[in-house]
């Protein structure tokens, strides 16, 4: 099913717009239909969550004059233009004015699903990345995207920092689950081309045919070739290791032909899985190496230390707000093994794992032990993975301690002090002494 995008239907015609709401509806789409341009325009705006679909020929402000006003206001809302029946010029000017694409009457139900998903996948990168891009401007986003005070994403921050604004191509490696498109977006998001195009292809979610067509053209249903449409912009190709040896070649020619600095930035993540396999033996060593100058390798979880202890923590608030539930205390042990389990899925396996204790915590049954032993099936019941100091297991146990008992409190130095038994002089070093902040819970 779609993301929970909103789709706004224009048509002075009555059936015309109901039919359309009926099968986008029908489709997974949330549709709001307006009978004129003049009624739209008080509910869509710049930050209109979701894509429009317009007739051309309306009375009053007519689909054209429509177009204008929405590009004025947002350049990068797509707008999907429905045009009569040869009404080739229009539907080309629609185009140059900023149309993202346009149907011809009478048009298949099916190629308008096509669109309308393709439109509203779009629509998601901008709004994320504008998103990203505001928070970014208050230096808050990385905080609150790439949680973790861990040496290796100190470095991973700095990285995307520097290669966001160095906008050259760049190769992004690791384990799965750890975040790498995340890290594509954030690219984007911190670089010079902020607010430009997103374009998103996964590599290994089609044949060679499809890709071609869909990465160079020519297209058979008419729509913007990838490469044309992420123009000044980013295109983002996962599974790049997906990408077969012809089109590797046909992308590197691409590439070479756009010079430096390049006009369309490449972000390529590499998904491989097999062990004995890298991302340099699935790619041509000449495509490697020029995405490879600028390379991000994820950080496996495992290597994260107590940051393991605030994402668990994190999340679990977050699932426990949305279940309306408590979020489980965590014991020592249960903290040690959260430490020392093997996390082969990552980040995503973590959040797995939260929300699935809230959900058990609502219950009133079950363990996080049981949890983790579950997902890993070469954990023991005790510790199995490699030892570390007794004190690196109290400290990040103490510091998560702290931090869920202020979380729980709002910032109330008070109440953490009566509920923890510590006198204010001892909970303020510690709160020094693990980055923690009374201003991050209020």
């Amino acid at each position: 099913m779609p993301d929970a995008m909103k789709i706004a239907i224009v048509d002075d015609e009555q059936d015309m717009r109901q039919s359309i709401s009926q099968w986008l509806a029908l489709s997974g789409y949330d549709t709001e239909t307006f009978p004129s341009a003049e009624e739209a325009l008080k509910k869509v705006g710049s930050d209109w969550p979701g894509i429009v679909v317009s007739d051309i020929k309306m009375p009053g402000m007519d689909g054209m004059a429509f177009l204008k006003r929405l590009m004025g206001m947002d350049s990068a809302l797509p707008v999907i233009m429905i045009t009569g029946h040869g009404d080739v010029p229009m539907a080309v000017e629609a185009m140059r004015v900023g149309a993202y694409d346009f149907l011809e009457k009478p048009f298949n139900p099916d190629r308008m699903t096509e669109l309308a998903k393709r439109a509203s996948q779009t629509r998601r990168l901008t709004l994320d990345n504008r998103a990203l891009r505001r928070e970014l401007s208050d230096g808050t986003v990385l905080m609150r995207k790439l949680i973790g005070s861990s040496p290796v994403m100190d470095r991973l921050r700095e990285d995307i920092l520097d290669l966001g604004q160095a906008d050259g191509h760049v190769l992004i490696d690791g384990e799965t689950g750890t975040g790498k498109t995340l890290v594509a977006h954030a690219l984007h998001a911190v670089g010079p081309r902020a607010g430009k195009k997103f374009v998103f292809l996964s590599c290994a979610a089609y044949g060679e045919d499809d890709l071609n067509e869909k990465l160079f053209g020519p297209s058979r249903d008419g729509s913007i070739p990838l490469v044309e449409e992420a123009r000044g912009g980013t295109l983002l190709l996962e599974d790049i290791d997906a990408l077969p040896q012809t089109l590797q070649a046909r992308l590197l020619t691409f590439i070479n032909e756009q010079g430096t600095p390049a006009e369309t930035r490449i972000v390529a993540i590499c998904n491989l899985q097999e062990p004995d396999k890298t991302c340099e033996d699935a790619m041509r060593p000449d495509l490697y190496y020029r995405l490879a100058a600028m390379k991000i390798t994820m950080p496996p979880l495992r290597t994260r230390g107590e940051d393991i202890l605030t994402l668990f923590n994190r999340f679990g608030q977050q699932f426990a707000e949305e279940y309306g539930t408590d979020a489980p205390e965590v014991a020592a042990q249960e903290a040690a093994q959260l430490l020392q389990a093997p996390w082969p899925g990552n980040v995503r396996q973590l959040i797995n794992v939260a929300e699935r204790a809230i959900l058990q915590n609502r219950r009133g049954s079950g363990s996080i032990a049981s949890l983790l032993m579950a997902d890993n099936a070469e954990m023991q019941p005790t510790l199995t993975t490699e030892g570390k100091p007794l004190k690196e297991y109290v400290e990040a146990f103490e510091r998560m301690l702290i931090d869920n008992t202020m979380r729980r409190h709002k910032g109330s130095i008070s109440s953490v002090m009566d509920e923890l038994c510590l006198p204010r002089r001892t909970l303020n070093e510690k709160m020094a002494k693990y980055g923690l902040s009374r201003s991050d819970y209020l």
